[in-house]
């Protein structure tokens, strides 16, 4: 059962979503799909607000977990995953966060994710803003394979219900969400 502090910020952020994010017409998603409405999160997770309950939900959501770190694929999650360190670092929780490219940088160190060196065994948590069909989700946990990391979840603000759990589910990862499409009434 959700605290009454959770449903507040919950509240204060479906406004946000629904007032700033949530277009209506006619839109190609990364997926490729056609749909009549865009959900882009990041017009909410680049604000002051939004970031900040953003990383505040993301945080009661997960005090009780045993994570090590938490990211997820570029683009989506870059200002998810700064709000949730600078936010767990205020409340002395500090929490590593990285983001995964869709492919290591040719330059450099030529990683392909990015922030505090994960070690093999490590427990990370996927996060993005919007799930779909899951694709860019499954292409960060095999990265993240690749370096030895377990992960079993991904948590996402907002899944579209257009497969994305079923698409996670057979990549061995349960996805959450703080809501879900229906909750915007489509």
């Amino acid at each position: 059962m959700e605290n009454e502090g959770l449903k507040e910020l919950k509240a204060r952020l479906l406004t946000l979503l629904e007032k700033e994010a949530l277009k209506k017409g006619k839109f190609v998603l990364s997926s490729g799909k056609t749909s009549n409405y865009y959900l882009d999160g990041r017009i909410i997770t680049l604000t002051p607000e939004g970031a900040y309950l953003t990383a505040s939900i993301i945080l009661e959501l997960i005090k009780d977990k045993k994570i090590d770190a938490i990211g997820g694929p570029t683009l989506g999650a870059d200002p998810i995953v700064g709000a949730v360190a600078a936010l767990s670092h205020i409340k002395k929780i500090p929490l590593k966060t990285f983001i995964v490219r869709k492919s290591a940088k040719e330059h450099g160190t030529q990683r392909q994710i990015e922030g505090p060196l994960l070690i093999k065994g490590s427990r990370v948590l996927l996060i993005d803003d919007v799930a779909t069909t899951g694709k860019a989700l499954i292409e960060a946990k095999e990265a993240l394979d690749k370096i030895g990391v377990e992960i079993d979840k991904a948590l996402v603000i907002v899944d579209r219900d257009e497969g994305a759990a079923q698409s996670l589910s057979k990549a061995g990862l349960k996805l959450e969400s703080i809501f879900r499409i229906e909750d915007f009434g489509l």
